[in-house]
């Protein structure tokens, strides 16, 4: 820990650590990111092949061929990106199911104003939103509403 210019620290591990995955966050040289394993043609593997495969910590069987599993992937993509989909509604109009704004988990309706353009939340009077972050359909929210995944907002100008 000299070579580290640290002299005197308690150091608690909660979790099994080696050496190097110490002394990688000391230096801060590596950044640890989520990952998926995604194994392929699982319609030409065995049972016991998969089972193998069980004990893999955030892994997606599919096959490309039978198109199996395809959509499980994607909301795990979703939820290990820590990701959702915030889709628009123009006033009058059907919202719009095609392009979804992409937030982070957790965003607000503020956020979201920004994302679309920095001025928009200036002129924000609130929002209306269709989804599971509400208890009704539609809801009158302000900006500091948080959303969820594939929710529809329409904003409201003054």
């Amino acid at each position: 820990m000299a070579e580290y210019r640290i002299h005197n620290a308690d150091i608690h591990l909660r979790e099994d650590c080696t050496d190097e995955d110490l002394i990688d966050v000391i230096e801060g040289s590596r950044i640890y990111i989520p990952c998926i394993y995604v194994v392929n043609k699982i319609d030409q593997m065995t049972e016991y092949e998969i089972a193998d495969l069980e004990s893999l910590p955030n892994y997606c069987p599919i096959s490309a061929h039978t198109e199996e599993n395809l959509t499980n992937l994607l909301e795990m993509v979703w939820d290990q990106l820590r990701m959702i989909r915030v889709y628009t509604k123009p006033k009058g109009q059907l919202p719009d199911s095609e392009e979804p704004v992409v937030l982070a988990k957790d965003a607000t309706v503020e956020q979201f104003c920004k994302k679309i353009h920095k001025g928009l939340i200036k002129d924000l009077k609130f929002a209306l939103v269709w989804g599971t972050s509400v208890k009704h359909n539609p809801q009158k929210v302000g900006k500091d509403h948080v959303l969820h995944d594939q929710d529809v907002i329409q904003i409201v100008k003054r």
